[in-house]
């Protein structure tokens, strides 16, 4: 199997307590995923929501395909999520307890089509946020000076 990541969503990991994680196929159309091949992708406030059974992520910008002509897609438009009906049932009672909400976190090219890694996640406070800076912040510190150290 032949992966190729295209992009990750860092900021879900900041805002985030992430969970389970599931894959997704995505529907696009043809200038769409000539644009993600390309890399021209910002998923930073993208997300998942629900609809009559089908899921949905809305708010990930796909650049549009220059070469594309006038027919080209809309950088902002809502793209169906492809997931079996179970797991789809299994997200949405997991989506209704308090605090849970699905988030794009990594979007990958696997055998030739586009695929899309969403997560379960729970928000965080500010608080969590400011004592995962200060561990990064003080792990860094640590590398740092460890190789600085003469020996």
């Amino acid at each position: 199997m032949d992966i190729k990541v295209i992009t990750t969503n860092k900021k879900a990991y900041h805002d985030y307590f992430i969970g389970e994680s599931f894959e997704a196929g995505l529907v696009l159309s043809g200038t769409e995923i000539k644009s993600v091949r390309a890399g021209a992708v910002n998923m930073s406030d993208a997300y998942v929501r629900n609809d009559k059974g089908e899921m949905w992520l809305e708010n990930m910008h796909i650049a549009r395909y220059e070469p594309g002509s006038y027919m080209s897609h809309e950088p902002l438009r809502k793209r169906k999520l492809l997931l079996h009906k179970r797991e789809i049932r299994n997200l949405t009672s997991k989506m209704a307890q308090k605090g849970f909400t699905l988030v794009p976190v990594k979007l990958y090219i696997k055998d030739s089509r586009a695929k899309m890694e969403v997560a379960l996640a729970r928000g965080k406070k500010l608080f969590n946020k400011k004592d995962d800076i200060m561990k990064k912040d003080t792990d860094r510190e640590m590398r740092r000076s460890f190789s600085n150290q003469e020996f």
